[in-house]
């Protein structure tokens, strides 16, 4: 009798019945050249061991939301290696922009489509190159997150506490909370910051109450669109046109008509002035790698702190990060290096100024190097 009636007990909801992933997989990673180029990006090289940061970013959620239920959005070039590394996603919703046009026209797009499917629709956005090193509490962020945002009208972001005052994120100021204990809760988001200088930054940190933007967001699809319609009613149009001649698909009217929405980010075009913005505070152990220097920090070093490829002699040698995979190298007496080496191409830089290797990247392109981008 117990067994028939636990039998015929109905399943208990989970935050993510309606939950649909987008990945934002379009960056071209230029602060990681030589190795990241237009056709290989950095969310597609394995940095870190043997998956690349896309295949991460789809594994990390794959228990969580189904490769049905995932969207793709990425560019012409790469859309076939998307494709080849994201198998279990079905091809037709791994889209290839047709021209870039930041992450606000992409998001809505893909609002469209999730809402042609199901109305209920919740839509987790996530960046494709991003590391983070604690899943289970990330899973338990995102579960917070679209319990909250199944309330039409509300928008959540996931917030990431400071580990330093960076200069090179957006920050968001917290109210009250409005949910949940303070570890994992839902709060109000004040204000947003972008970018903010070092004296500011190092405010926001003793303060305790700022996060980092990390570009992760949660909402109904629905709740976006309405958001759009009344933000940015003229992108809101042009979106509609799109849906109305089949979204992201066909082709040629996605080839027509996206190319004339707006370059416009969804933090400028909604999140810093849509009503009802919420965070869900979080140490999910977070890194955007948005540099070497960064890269440097989440891979094994050696006893001298060097990161090195199995083929290297290091004498005097200390805080090295050397890749190379065709050649043996030596270095002898250097300090606090990026050495990178490719078939075409070798980097040398001071690791703290890492950041600058994208002005490499302008300045082949102003040049016309194109054998090299």
């Amino acid at each position: 009798m117990a067994l028939t009636a636990s039998l015929t007990q109905p399943r208990r909801a989970s935050p993510f019945d309606h939950a649909y992933a987008v990945i934002l997989a379009g960056g071209s990673g230029t602060r990681f050249w030589p190795l990241s180029r237009r056709k290989r990006p950095k969310q597609l090289l394995n940095l870190f061991g043997a998956r690349t940061l896309l295949e991460e970013t789809a594994a990390r959620i794959r228990d969580l939301i189904p490769p049905e239920r995932t969207y793709v959005f990425t560019n012409h070039r790469i859309r076939d290696e998307v494709r080849r590394q994201l198998r279990a996603v079905p091809g037709r919703q791994i889209v290839a922009e047709p021209a870039s046009r930041n992450t606000a026209p992409t998001i809505g797009l893909a609002a469209h489509e999730i809402l042609r499917h199901d109305p209920e629709g919740i839509m987790v956005v996530l960046p494709s190159d991003h590391v983070i090193t604690k899943p289970a509490i990330f899973h338990r962020a995102l579960a917070a997150g679209c319990n909250w945002a199944r309330e039409p009208g509300r928008s959540v972001l996931i917030g990431l506490k400071p580990t330093c005052p960076e200069t090179g994120y957006g920050y968001i100021r917290l109210g009250k909370l409005a949910s949940g204990p303070r570890s994992l809760g839902i709060f109000q988001v004040l204000q947003f910051t972008e970018k903010p200088d070092s004296a500011t930054a190092r405010r926001y940190v003793r303060a305790g109450n700022y996060l980092w933007n990390g570009g992760m967001f949660i909402w109904r699809a629905s709740t976006l669109i309405a958001n759009l319609e009344r933000l940015q009613p003229d992108l809101a149009a042009g979106l509609c046109r799109l849906a109305e001649a089949g979204g992201i698909r066909p082709e040629a009217a996605l080839k027509r008509l996206y190319p004339r929405l707006a370059n416009i980010s969804i933090d400028y075009a909604v999140m810093e002035k849509a009503p009802d913005v919420f965070a869900v505070a979080a140490d999910i152990g977070w890194s955007d790698v948005g540099s070497w220097a960064a890269a440097y920090e989440l891979i094994g070093k050696d006893g001298a702190g060097n990161v090195r490829p199995p083929a290297a002699f290091l004498l005097d040698s200390r805080g090295n990060l050397i890749v190379s995979k065709g050649k043996f190298v030596a270095a002898v007496g250097v300090e606090d290096l990026v050495i990178v080496e490719t078939e075409d191409a070798l980097l040398v830089c001071a690791r703290d100024h890492s950041q600058d290797v994208g002005k490499i990247v302008r300045e082949l392109e102003e040049k016309g190097s194109e054998k090299l981008l």
